[in-house]
């Protein structure tokens, strides 16, 4: 096979304008595959046609009727001539109708091709997006069960000390609860009969014994409001013989504001 004739038939403009049959496309496959110069024809080809459209489009289109019928005329009065083409005009004029039809074809194609592509990368980062939510929520949900398990093996321990907090003058309707491991020196606060504590004051957790009265902070619930279990764990190596509850201004107070007293409850009421 003479590669540059083959080159040059016009083949390799209809391949990639998508013009021959399935038994050409293979034929014209093979010859690539097996000729790395037509390979690189075919790819300048492509690049080639991407700028055909504004390279060949005519400008300057408007018709004159009046001269293409007075050139009808003049004809119609002499002798018709049979003018031979030359083959390179001949492949010249044939190669720029293929030019506009793979243009026209690969253009469409490419336009194609490129909103799909986006339609899919759209799909897949959807997609990927709800994976990685939907992974999110299992390890959350996954921890809050663990969480639970956890809690629930802590309070059902025969030797913590349960303490019933009531709700005092200011909140008569609230209630709360000690779970008190001496063994650890640590109490677990069950707050949900807690109303949400005001914008600026935060509630405050008090060891006290009774003679003397004699508060000592355990700490502040800072995270009460985002603590959907609203139980919280606390260190308490104190001789502890009473349990309250304060609302403080945020950061807490170094004594406890008695008007404020929410809960209240003492170890020995444990029968």
């Amino acid at each position: 096979m003479d590669i540059n004739n083959y080159i040059n038939s016009g083949v390799l403009e209809l391949y990639v304008a998508g013009a021959l049959s399935d038994e050409e496309n293979k034929e014209v496959y093979d010859v690539m595959q097996k000729h790395p110069e037509v390979l690189n024809e075919v790819l300048q080809i492509e690049a080639a046609i991407l700028k055909l459209t504004e390279a060949t489009a005519p400008k300057n289109t408007v018709l004159d009727f009046n001269k293409i019928t007075e050139k009808i005329s003049t004809k119609t009065e002499k002798e018709t001539k049979v003018v031979k083409l030359k083959a390179e005009k001949l492949r010249s004029s044939w190669l720029s109708f293929t030019g506009w039809a793979a243009a026209v074809i690969l253009g469409a194609g490419l336009l194609w091709s490129i909103q799909e592509n986006s339609e899919l990368q759209s799909k897949i980062s959807v997609s990927q997006i709800d994976n990685e939510f939907l992974e999110q929520q299992i390890e959350i949900a996954d921890s809050d069960l663990k969480q639970a398990k956890s809690l629930i093996t802590i309070l059902r321990d025969k030797d913590l000390l349960a303490i019933p907090l009531g709700g005092q003058t200011v909140a008569p309707e609230a209630y709360a609860k000690v779970y008190w491991d001496k063994s650890e020196n640590s109490i677990y606060l069950d707050v949900q009969g807690l109303p949400e504590p005001p914008e600026g004051k935060v509630y405050q957790v008090w060891s006290l014994t009774l003679n003397p009265l004699t508060p000592t902070s355990l700490g502040t619930l800072d995270d009460f409001t985002s603590d959907d279990s609203k139980i919280f764990a606390m260190k308490n190596a104190n001789a502890s013989e009473a349990f309250g509850i304060t609302l403080e201004p945020a950061g807490g107070s170094t004594s406890p504001t008695l008007e404020q007293l929410y809960t209240l409850g003492t170890v020995a009421s444990v029968s």
